[in-house]
């Protein structure tokens, strides 16, 4: 039976792992992929597992704990901090239906031990270089949440090593919060973690502060809370058979309001497919979509040259679309490269039925696809997705070095109802306009989720950008969405702006009683999601 007790335990008492001091070593981990500024790394320490994690707390200096640094928010960004890297914690189990993995462990080294036994792990974010812990710590997210929702419902345990350098060993299902939240108990007496459920957005992904639901399980506490309640040592995740083959579709089209009307269709069809099981039926995992500026910077860059991507001189939006492929049509020729049709013996399945649906729209003409055994052509559409933030990332930087150097990136994360995702965009447009802001905007329209990159020009558009990204961000509340989908909060202050107008005071007070309850002295990632008190 669940309950709402919980108990930490003890752990070996061993010796910290040395504190490396180097200027140069430092210097590697003083900032994130966000390039937030004025990283202060105090020192660096490498634990090989938790008891090592419990002797580096038992310090008692300030820790932040790190995976890659692929934070886009600044919550990997060290402030006279003591840096935890996990990249030693890097074991994998694997089990029938789950793996436990460290922290440590990168989401392609995860895909690499499952492939040989026919699994994968589905809710990855796009960057597999990403780590076990940084993707529970931001709930995070990616292209395939459409079919296969965000991290957290694929986290089914979580070893933490709390701020006093007590373990948690949770398991879901077995300890879920009382009317007034949990009690943790240990040698020191009991302690209550109180839990003042939040009204969150109904939206595929949420990266938002703390999960706080009535009833909730206690694993869920920890998903999401950008390292600030505890340190991940390893996560139990659920794994599924990976999928026969798949099919990618890069389909140019001349407009915003066309492209939503195709993904809207693509939806509905694939809502269809897993509702009734039919193994014919469209099958789409993820939907990506990058606008006329996005594509514009990658040929700018030569991206599209190098890759042989050849798309319309009058393009507004390039949508990359992920088909699952059934077993009818694994293994089998499917399409006519001669006739540019499909072939007369494919079957009447997810790829066939993709196509009369692009036929429909007019786009079929401007589609270019990569077939199951393509993975070359297959790998070049996914890298001109990539290449999108890489450009606009450079950019950032070169206008950093050249022009001032408190320039930064300058980016959004919103998530909307997918029905209400034109009205996102009409707003988005209607912001950067009024600012004559440059601004590029990709994202996961499969999901609603949208991520509007201000390219700087001088330092008065990162100002006049932070603006524009708080008033998207009140936009996407206002249509029953979320500011932040798949990056969190970390110490970007817009960002933290907008957790107080997504929840109120309230709100983020309720979240301050949880940091209090489990590190009251916040030495666990500080002015990460909130200011210190």
């Amino acid at each position: 039976m669940p309950t709402h007790l919980v108990q930490s335990r003890a752990l070996p008492r061993v010796a910290a792992p040395p504190v490396e001091t180097d200027p140069g070593v430092l210097a590697r981990v003083a900032e994130d992929a966000a390039h937030y500024p004025g990283g202060r790394p105090a020192g660096l320490v490498r634990p090989r597992d938790a008891a090592e994690v419990a002797a580096v707390l038992a310090l008692g200096r300030p820790v932040l704990a790190v995976g890659a640094q692929s934070s886009l928010t600044g919550g990997a960004t060290p402030f006279d901090d003591l840096v935890l890297a996990t990249d030693r914690l890097a074991g994998i189990e694997l089990g029938d239906t789950t793996v436990r993995a460290g922290a440590g462990v990168t989401l392609q080294a995860l895909q690499d031990a499952l492939a040989p036994h026919g699994l994968w792990f589905p809710p990855v974010p796009t960057w597999l270089g990403a780590t076990v812990g940084g993707a529970v710590s931001t709930n995070a997210a990616g292209a395939a949440t459409f079919k296969y929702g965000a991290v957290r419902a694929w986290v089914e345990g979580l070893t933490i090593v709390l701020a006093d350098g007590r373990a948690l060993d949770l398991r879901r299902g077995d300890v879920q919060a009382a009317a007034d939240g949990f009690v943790l108990e240990s040698p020191d007496g009991a302690r209550a973690i109180p839990i003042a459920p939040l009204p969150m957005p109904d939206v595929p992904k949420r990266s938002a502060g703390y999960h706080l639901a009535a009833g909730m399980d206690l694993v869920d506490l920890f998903i999401g809370a950008e390292g600030t309640l505890g340190v991940v040592v390893d996560a139990t995740l659920r794994v599924a058979p990976r999928p026969a083959a798949r099919c990618l579709a890069l389909v140019a089209l001349p407009g915003e309001d066309a492209a939503i009307r195709l993904v809207d269709d693509l939806r509905r069809a694939s809502r269809t497919t897993w509702a009734t099981g039919d193994p014919r039926g469209v099958d789409v995992a993820a939907i990506e979509h990058m606008d006329r500026r996005a594509i514009e910077i990658v040929r700018e860059d030569g991206v599209l040259a190098r890759l042989a991507i050849a798309l319309p001189d009058d393009v507004e939006v390039v949508l990359l679309v992920e088909v699952e492929l059934g077993p009818l049509e694994a293994g089998r020729d499917l399409w006519d490269e001669a006739a540019g049709a499909l072939a007369p013996e494919a079957p009447d399945g997810s790829l066939a039925r993709l196509c009369r649906l692009l036929a429909a729209h007019g786009v079929l003409e401007t589609t270019e696809l990569a077939l199951a055994g393509q993975a070359r052509r297959a790998a070049a559409f996914v890298e001109l997705r990539e290449a999108v933030p890489d450009s606009v990332n450079r950019r950032v930087a070169r206008a950093r070095a050249r022009v001032d150097a408190r320039i930064t990136k300058t980016a959004a994360d919103v998530v909307v109802p997918v029905d209400r995702f034109g009205d996102l965009m009409v707003r988005c447009r209607a912001l950067a306009a009024a600012r004559g802001l440059d601004m590029a905007v990709w994202g996961h329209i499969s999901d609603g989720n949208v991520h509007p990159n201000v390219i700087p020009r001088s330092y008065d558009d990162v100002i006049s950008g932070r603006e524009a990204i708080v008033e998207l961000g009140r936009a996407a509340i206002a249509l029953g969405g979320c500011p932040f989908a798949e990056h969190g909060v970390g110490r970007n202050p817009a960002k933290q702006a907008l957790l107080v107008e997504l929840y109120g005071d309230n709100g983020v007070a309720a979240m301050r009683a949880v940091k209090r309850a489990l590190d009251p002295a916040s030495l666990l990632a500080r002015g990460v999601l909130f200011p210190p008190e």
